[in-house]
């Protein structure tokens, strides 16, 4: 059994912060997530390995002890029992096996080395003690989410599985949600043992393609195009946004194409606060007409020449 160094497999030094590590995690949590990879037993692995990495680093007092026996941690069991009886006025604190089943649940299979560096004296199965009443395992599930959702806000009746069992749940997405994030809803996980409360669910939001609409951020980006003759000369163009009405754009006279314009206020809505909005950028294409008439032809002619000698 070798040392693991979930540093390493966080990806972030020794001198993290807890901001650090919890950022690290959400991270590669979503990335490996088994419902984004299905069927891919490697990001179900690594997707282990970082769940137990971030709860031993995710929590003070276990990343002190990891810390602090580092390379040593086969001596933690020896280290306990020689220790107990002098140290006993100290009070110390270990994630003992029960805490982990209360945690993730019986069926989580954490390393030996995880069960080994924290587990005591009662590591192991031998060493397991009757399990008690368990608080509900909690259910990530994925939700997709056009961006017309994500802008005004969305109600959905969802199928989840619990158990095995179907089970319908209707839920508030607020608007401004972003792709990737975590919609909690309380207490709609599985059910927890006698006395016990259920886990909760968390939506996973994946944010589909638009046709006309990019978000960055808080911002929109589209593309807009303008006749050539508005493009020389300048004139008002219609804009359509996200919310289904339209706005008006001066176009100044030489806009050439690739210009953007910026209309702020017109984005997506924070999710803090709704009332705050992004902008929206709106970049230029030109038309180029595709047939010309004789006199439109003569026209364009004329206009060369005026060109040439300006």
């Amino acid at each position: 059994m070798e040392f693991k160094d979930y540093y390493a497999t966080l990806g972030v030094t020794k001198t993290a912060s807890e901001a650090e590590i919890k950022k690290a995690y959400r991270k590669l949590a979503r990335q490996h997530h088994p419902d984004l990879n299905p069927g891919n037993k490697a990001a179900e692995a690594r997707f282990k390995d970082i769940n137990e990495a971030n709860e031993v680093l995710g929590n003070a007092e276990s990343r002190r002890k990891y810390d602090e026996l580092g390379a040593n941690w086969r001596n933690v069991g020896q280290a306990a029992d020689r220790q107990g009886s002098a140290h006993a006025h100290r009070r110390t604190r270990t994630v003992t096996p029960d805490e982990m089943s209360d945690m993730f649940g019986e069926g989580v299979p954490f390393s030996d080395f995880f069960t080994t560096f924290f587990g005591g004296a009662e590591a192991g199965p031998r060493g397991r003690r009757q399990a008690r009443p368990q608080r509900g395992r909690d259910i990530d599930q994925l939700l997709d989410l056009t961006l017309e959702e994500t802008f005004g806000g969305t109600s959905r009746h969802l199928q989840v599985e619990r158990k095995g069992q179907p089970h319908t749940v209707e839920v508030r997405i607020p608007a401004g949600v972003k792709d990737g994030s975590r919609v909690k809803v309380r207490n709609e996980g599985e059910p927890g043992g006698p006395e016990m409360p259920s886990g909760d669910l968390y939506l996973v939001v994946r944010q589909l393609p638009h046709a006309t609409f990019e978000r960055r951020g808080q911002d929109l980006h589209t593309r807009l195009t303008v006749p050539v003759t508005t493009a020389v000369l300048g004139g008002d163009v219609t804009v359509p946004t996200l919310s289904g009405s339209s706005i008006k754009l001066r176009v100044p006279e030489l806009t050439p194409a690739g210009r953007t314009f910026r209309l702020r206020g017109h984005g997506m809505p924070d999710v803090r606060d709704p009332a705050t909005r992004g902008d929206l950028f709106v970049a230029v294409d030109i038309q180029i007409p595709t047939t010309l008439s004789l006199e439109a032809k003569a026209h364009y002619q004329a206009l060369e020449k005026l060109a040439g000698t300006s």
